[in-house]
């Protein structure tokens, strides 16, 4: 039976992979021999990253990167190109939140997490497709929330907003895409611990009520 999990020879990016999901998903990809481009804005990160991949016998390169900046976006892609000559998977996983009641949301900051979370997934997808339609091949992995479904009481609507995009931005893209033998799928975890989403303990007691597991994902 074939290995769908063997992904030897293939090339991927992840983005948002100094810390979190990013992070994981790199290992990961790693661990099932694929050739790993680490993107994110902290090189420190990456490279701690790339160091534990390379000991454990993988491929990763750190990419510093900041994925609402056109330029960097095009010249951090083709870095890739010409390191390892394709790109064969993209992780969009690169994200903000922004916690602050509505009324108070200043413009800026509504459209740095909209920069990041949204025009970033948008310039790493066509930089990306742009060699996977010459090859043929691609596999687009587009990294939402289950808050993309639902809404929180909690004052993250910008967060909610672009999380919300993330569904029909990808079925825009495989239909558009599909020809070329490029998939384009999305993901919607729930809440897990991170730099980006800390725990207090009335989040944990409130999370424990309304979940049925009883606790963030591991």
């Amino acid at each position: 039976m074939k290995n769908y999990m063997d992904l030897t020879g293939r090339v991927a990016i992840v983005t948002g992979a100094s810390s979190g999901l990013g992070y994981e998903y790199s290992k990961a990809l790693a661990e099932n021999d694929a050739k790993v481009a680490a993107f994110a804005r902290r090189k420190e990160k990456l490279e701690k990253l790339a160091e534990e991949i390379e000991a454990a016998g993988g491929s990763c390169i750190p990419v510093q990167c900041d994925v609402s900046e056109e330029a960097q976006v095009i010249s951090s892609v083709q870095k890739v190109i010409d390191t390892w000559g394709k790109i064969d998977i993209l992780v969009n996983n690169a994200g903000m939140i922004a916690y602050c009641p509505t009324v108070d949301l200043p413009l800026e900051q509504w459209q740095k997490v909209v920069d990041v979370s949204m025009t970033g997934y948008f310039l790493m997808a066509r930089e990306c497709a742009k060699n996977m339609i010459q090859n043929q091949y691609g596999r687009i992995i587009n990294t939402g929330s289950m808050f993309g479904h639902i809404a929180t009481r909690h004052p993250i609507l910008v967060y909610n907003a672009t999380k919300g995009a993330v569904p029909n931005f990808t079925r825009s893209l495989a239909q558009e895409w599909a020809p070329y033998n490029i998939t384009v799928n999305a993901i919607g975890p729930g809440e897990f611990p991170s730099e980006m989403m800390q725990f207090t303990e009335e989040a944990l007691k409130e999370l424990k009520e309304r979940c049925p597991i009883g606790r963030p994902g591991k």
